[in-house]
């Protein structure tokens, strides 16, 4: 009968994908199968840690977190939970032996985002690494399949990826993150004083950042390739809105990517991939 439990843990973790990301389903979906469930888990898994953070207000955050971290650990320790979202991120760690420290690297950052911090240039990126880079580095494990040389050889893209998206992300949010949040993650940026060079200065990381992580992502076995390859194009699209608008803009309206140009994201994608990356 746990059978039946652990199909119910990755519904759940593939249904909290597919409810927080677009993107990312469409690039799952473009995985192999047998590797689809470990990225489910994984991204809701994050899922749940970011939403702690981010949008229980009115809750003791500080708590829940904790309350996560413990479940965490009793999760990997006794090789099961009653949280379907757990169970199944468990279940992933096991399989593909994922560095039990991303994990603790992870959640240290997600505690960061519960502190008003004056982030410098080491602040960071150690909140990065947490955030964005050590997830990139658990997909990458279930990618190359607990293939300890070829995840040694493809880390250092994955975390390129992983650092790009996120930086995007902080792009993307800045409006919520500081106006409704309070936060800023660019280093010794003032807000208030935001401008088109400083968001200047941040694409330009981000291009270079795309450019590694390509490099990486034609180097990945072909069960994730066109999946991750998906991924970094959907983001690439959202990138180049970003850079269209100017300072003001990002800083009082959300950019998103609609449906119907992710559908053509993706039709064009495949066909570049076919000819380019094969």
């Amino acid at each position: 009968m746990k059978k039946l439990f652990d199909e119910l843990a990755y519904d759940v973790s593939k249904k909290t994908t597919e409810k927080y990301s677009t993107s990312f389903s469409l690039g799952i979906l473009a995985l192999k199968p047998n590797i689809r469930r470990g990225v489910y888990a994984i991204y809701g898994y994050v899922r749940l840690a970011d939403e702690i953070v981010d949008s229980f207000h009115g809750y003791n955050k500080e708590n829940l977190l904790n309350r996560l971290k413990l479940e965490t650990a009793t999760a990997l320790e006794e090789r099961i939970s009653l949280n379907p979202i757990l169970q199944s991120f468990q279940e992933t760690v096991h399989k593909y032996n994922i560095d039990r420290n991303l994990i603790d690297q992870f959640l240290h950052s997600m505690a960061m985002d519960l502190k008003k911090i004056n982030y410098n240039s080491d602040l960071y990126n150690e909140y990065i690494h947490g955030s964005a880079e050590v997830v990139g580095l658990m997909c990458l494990q279930v990618f190359t399949e607990a293939d300890k040389k070829k995840y040694q050889e493809l880390k250092p893209y994955a975390m390129k990826l992983g650092s790009a998206f996120q930086k995007i992300n902080f792009l993307r949010d800045l409006k919520d993150d500081f106006q409704e949040l309070g936060r800023t993650y660019f280093p010794n940026v003032n807000m208030l004083a935001f401008n088109d060079h400083i968001k200047y200065q941040i694409e330009n990381e981000i291009e270079l950042e795309f450019k590694e992580a390509l490099i990486g992502i034609k180097k990945l076995p072909n069960s994730s390739k066109f999946g991750v390859y998906l991924a970094y194009k959907y983001y690439l699209s959202l990138f180049y809105k970003i850079k269209s608008k100017d300072s003001n803009q990002i800083l009082n309206s959300r950019t998103r990517i609609h449906n119907l140009q992710k559908a053509y994201v993706a039709f064009k994608s495949y066909l570049r991939y076919k000819v380019a990356i094969l």
